[in-house]
């Protein structure tokens, strides 16, 4: 079992990982670890003119489920919260969206799977 500096250096390698994924599929890069009052938002790109969150979840071994069952409503609810308070902050007006990217990391592998248009506002 994983003490919490373990767990937290998995994680900061995950949101490594999935930004230099999100990097090599064009996507650019605006922020990570994005704290927002009490919330956080992992990663914040443009991919073109959207705007881009991005929950990121990184485990150590693969596992079969749907990326979206990582994420329960509550912190879709959240992140929909926190995309709306940034974009507002900085005035901006565009289009957004929200994916989520999976790390498998361990010795023997990395496994990245990006599922884009995750979850809409609508939908929580």
């Amino acid at each position: 079992m994983q003490n919490e500096s373990e767990k937290s250096a998995l994680a900061r390698k995950g949101e490594e990982l999935a930004s230099l994924h999100l990097s090599e599929k064009g996507f650019l890069v605006l922020e990570r670890n994005v704290r927002i009052g009490h919330g956080e938002l992992d990663i914040v790109a443009k991919d073109g003119d959207m705007f881009v969150f991005v929950e990121v979840k990184t485990r150590e071994s693969a596992f079969l489920t749907d990326p979206v069952h990582l994420v329960p409503v509550s912190k879709q609810k959240q992140m929909i919260r926190l995309a709306d308070r940034y974009l507002k902050i900085r005035d901006i007006f565009a289009p957004a969206r929200f994916d989520i990217v999976i790390v498998v990391h361990n010795r023997q592998y990395t496994r990245i799977e990006h599922t884009q248009d995750a979850f809409y506002p609508m939908s929580v």
